[in-house]
């Protein structure tokens, strides 16, 4: 099935589209992050990797011991127990490298709340390969949804890439703020690039206030277990400011809420070049939510539309998307045909919404304009 307009196209539509403060190519999938040739192996700390031992001292005291200037810590293969109440905190100017075949792995807890990786406060930093693995089939709790695999606040030039993150009892990853010296101190630069989140429970991927948030080639699927159980929810919220985000060439896979959900407080959100394909929810979802264009994507079998702005929604731009086979929680997967709401949807205090040039179930639509 061939979208309507390429993705370079698409790009030109992103750009001419008029919105708060759109910066220009300002995301890089493979972003430069700045540390020293330093390099230490997390085995000369005490670290076993036999899927028993606490690791979690061990690691720590490796990062612990590269010099001001950082460098890389190198995890080989092995399974690493980590307790997740104490964390592993990462430096500025720091790679933490695991092999394809590391997993770290929470050790089952009772909290409402913990974190496998802090990327708190710090600039620089670089995690790469390996798997990061939650405790949600083990949880010794029942309460909260904030188990976290890597967590990063208040961070500067952040590079997450290849990593693959599952069951955690709360979200794979959280990108948001932190109160620093009474500041409120926002991510900037952050780039996710080739991660797998799956089987989450609350979320793929939740992104908090922050600014500059690049999310390509990555896959967030069957998130399931306490709402919003979303692929990737954009939820500031009250906490401050989330814009300049571009979510580019990712797949939003049987997640039992919707694929992207956004919210309130944010702007100049580009959704390009992805697809959503059997969410039990929408497709792409906002709610209140200003300044989005959706641009390019595929979105198909999911549960309700494959896209439907709602509340206070406004200033959006949806053009050369394939939406087609939605609604599967009423409709046929298989068969064309069906109204326009079928596939998109606006709620009534929506205003601002400019579409053209998608495709849909029903081809009588296909000339729709908005």
């Amino acid at each position: 099935m061939k979208k309507p307009l390429t993705l370079a196209v698409a790009a030109l539509a992103l750009s001419a589209f008029a919105a708060p403060s759109f910066a220009a190519d300002w995301w890089n999938p493979l972003p430069h992050i700045v540390f020293s040739k330093a390099g230490v192996n997390v085995h000369n700390y005490g670290a076993l990797g036999d899927g028993v031992h606490d690791d979690t001292a061990a690691i720590q005291a490796a990062v612990d011991a590269l010099p001001a200037t950082g460098g890389t810590v190198y995890v080989p293969a092995g399974h690493y127990m980590i307790n997740a109440l104490k964390s592993i905190q990462l430096r500025s100017h720091t790679r933490l490298k695991m092999d394809p075949a590391a997993t770290l792995e929470v050790i089952p807890n009772s909290a409402s709340r913990y974190w496998v990786i802090k990327v708190w406060g710090v600039t620089d930093v670089k995690v790469v390969g390996g798997n990061i693995v939650g405790d949600r089939t083990k949880h010794k709790g029942t309460t909260g949804e904030w188990g976290y695999g890597i967590n990063v606040v208040a961070s500067t030039n952040v590079f997450l890439k290849n990593i693959n993150l599952s069951n955690f009892w709360g979200d794979g990853i959280w990108i948001g703020a932190k109160d620093i010296n009474k500041v409120h101190v926002r991510s900037d630069y952050v780039t996710v690039n080739g991660v797998v989140s799956s089987n989450n429970r609350r979320q793929g991927l939740s992104i908090g206030p922050s600014q500059h948030v690049y999310i390509v080639n990555s896959t967030f699927q069957n998130t399931n277990g306490t709402a919003p159980e979303a692929g990737i929810d954009i939820e500031p919220m009250t906490e401050g400011q989330t814009n300049t985000i571009r979510l580019e060439k990712n797949t939003f896979a049987g997640n039992n809420g919707n694929g992207i959900e956004m919210h309130a407080n944010i702007s100049d959100i580009a959704i390009v070049g992805n697809t959503m394909k059997g969410n039990r929810g929408f497709g792409v979802l906002g709610v209140s939510a200003p300044y989005v264009n959706v641009i390019g994507n595929y979105m198909t079998e999911n549960g309700l539309a494959g896209v439907r702005p709602s509340g206070g929604s406004h200033d959006w731009l949806i053009t050369g998307n394939t939406l087609k086979y939605n609604s599967t929680r009423y409709m046929s997967a298989t068969k064309d045909g069906g109204s326009l709401s079928r596939d998109l949807q606006f709620g009534q205090k929506t205003y601002a919404i400019t579409v053209h040039d998608n495709v849909y179930s029903n081809a009588k639509y296909n000339t729709f304009t908005k």
